[in-house]
Parts: C-alpha cells; structure tokens; sequence
C-alpha cells in the first residue's frame, strides 16, 4: 500500500517530467571540468603518493574529472606534449628537468589565453631560466634564483607588503613543523569563509621566494619562526597571479603526504583549483576545517 505523502510525491514527479517532455527539456548535471596533473620528475620522492592525492581531493568534490600526464623519470622527455586546450586548468606537481620548448610555449599560450594553472609546493623550483613561467608563478625558489630574478615578498607586522630587493639566493626553509596560516584576504573567493587564523599541520615552510611577482595577490601568509630555522618573515602561504587572460593559483604548502592530509591544505586546494577553471568557488568551507588552536586531517589510504 502507498501512503499518501508518497504517492502525492509520484504524482508530482510524473508530472514534471511531463513539463519537461513537452518542452524539450532535460534533467542533466554540468559537465565536470577537465583537469590535467602534470608529474613525472620532482626531489620530493612521495610525489607519486601526493599526486593522487591531489587527484582524489579534486574528483570528491564532484566538479572535476581529473587526467594525469607523466614525464619520463630523467631529463628532457621529447615526447611530453599534452594537449593543454582540452583542460579548464592544470596543475603542477612538477620539478625537474626543462620541458621540449614547445611544450613550454604551449603552456605559456594556454594560460595567457584563459586557461587555469595551480602550483603546489615544489613546482615553484622548477625551470628558474623560463621567463614566462617565473612570471606565471609569481615567486620561486632554488634553481640558481637570486636578486636578477625579482624581489623577496613578505609582509611586515603592520601587514604591509614588502618588495625588498636586497641580494641573495632565492628559496629556503626552516625545520618541518606545525605552523599558523593568516588569512590576508578574507573576501577572495578562495578564502572567504575561513578562520581568520588557522593552524596548518606538519610541513615545509618555504620563504625567501623570490621572482617578477607581478600581478600577484597575497591571500593568506605565515610566520617563519626564527626559532624553526625561519626567516623571521610572514611569507606568502596562499596567493594568486594573473597572466594575461589566465588566473593562477599558488600554494607553497603540500610536501608530503602528511602536509597534505591536513584539512587545510585540502580545502585551499580544491577551492584554489576551481577558482583557477572558472573564477568563482562554489566549495563550501567543511566543518572539520582547522582552527587557530587546532590542526585538522584526513588520513590518507590509497583506493
């Protein structure tokens, strides 16, 4: 026997979808956004672990349908060439030797045209002597960079931003630890809707990046404790650059595996990522989400 309540149910869903037969429409959702991973070399050895991590962080939030290109394992591989224009936006887990050329003017084309690029952790050591990459990243480190490839970027107690263009090298972190990330920016889609401060687990604090840092937004940074080898600095943790027509999205954090099972990391990521695609973040802020006294993860088991 059907009750009432359900039967009143069907009747009105047999109707709609009568409405939506007689005219013409259909009940289909979007079509996910393409994503491209690009790995294959990098000095962190987990990078195979942390690519699909990355993978799995950006299909859970049932917007993207994620691809993954790989280099051969050592110097210049002459057969990558991916088709960049099929994808809303790629992401670097990359740090190794040069690309072909024009692979690297593919890319370079591909987001000045509009297309989204996302940079994590150690692909912003990568290809030091590529102009328009240095430009598209914002900031760097290693790879020989010094004072000829643009100004350190920190803000200061009072917050300011800082473009100090003092000599040195560029790159550099302290011991791996715990470490606060403030919020810079708390209307930016990406960050809208964290806490003010938020506590990051175990990972690399890089600073002393350096690079054009041109068209960039710092979003968020955090305080490298002299005390953990730091620079005394609130170096950029979260920030983005515009390249032409193309949004970039950059994140220093994410080393290993543990630094990316930090709910944080997860977060700013996927909303990082969809920002970069499309310019909007419709990825709600979760519940589980870090606060200033508390870090937040997500135990990692591969599928």
């Amino acid at each position: 026997m059907i009750r009432k309540p359900l039967q009143a149910f069907i009747g009105f869903f047999l109707l709609a979808a009568g409405f939506l037969l007689q005219t013409g429409l259909s009940v289909q959702s979007a079509e996910p956004l393409r994503a491209l991973i690009v790995d294959g070399q990098n000095n962190h050895q987990v990078w195979p672990v942390t690519t699909q991590m990355m993978k799995k962080y950006l299909e859970q939030t049932m917007l993207f349908q994620v691809d993954i290109a790989t280099t051969k394992p050592k110097g210049t591989d002459p057969d990558f060439h991916p088709d960049f224009s099929q994808y809303a936006v790629v992401v670097s887990n990359y740090n190794g030797a040069a690309w072909p050329a024009e692979t690297q003017k593919a890319l370079a084309s591909y987001v000045r045209e509009g297309g989204g690029f996302v940079i994590v952790h150690a692909a912003n050591n990568s290809f030091a002597e590529w102009p328009e990459y240095n430009q598209m990243i914002g900031l760097g480190g290693w790879g020989g960079r010094n004072e000829k490839s643009g100004p350190y970027l920190y803000t200061n107690a009072q917050g300011d931003l800082i473009r100090d263009t003092s000599a040195g090298s560029g790159g550099h972190h302290g011991t791996q630890h715990e470490f606060s990330v403030v919020i810079r920016d708390r209307e930016h889609p990406v960050t809208k809707g964290m806490p003010l401060e938020w506590l990051h687990t175990k990972d690399e604090l890089y600073d002393k990046l350096r690079g054009p840092a041109v068209n960039m937004h710092v979003l968020a940074t955090s305080w490298a404790d002299p005390a953990q080898g730091g620079s005394d600095r609130h170096e950029p943790m979260i920030f983005t650059v515009s390249f032409g027509k193309g949004r970039v999205f950059h994140t220093p954090m994410g080393h290993a595996d543990y630094s990316q099972e930090c709910v944080g990391f997860i977060t700013t990521f996927q909303r990082g990522t969809e920002w970069a695609a499309t310019g909007k973040v419709t990825i709600p802020v979760p519940d589980d989400f870090p606060t200033a006294a508390k870090t937040s993860s997500r135990k990692w088991s591969a599928p």
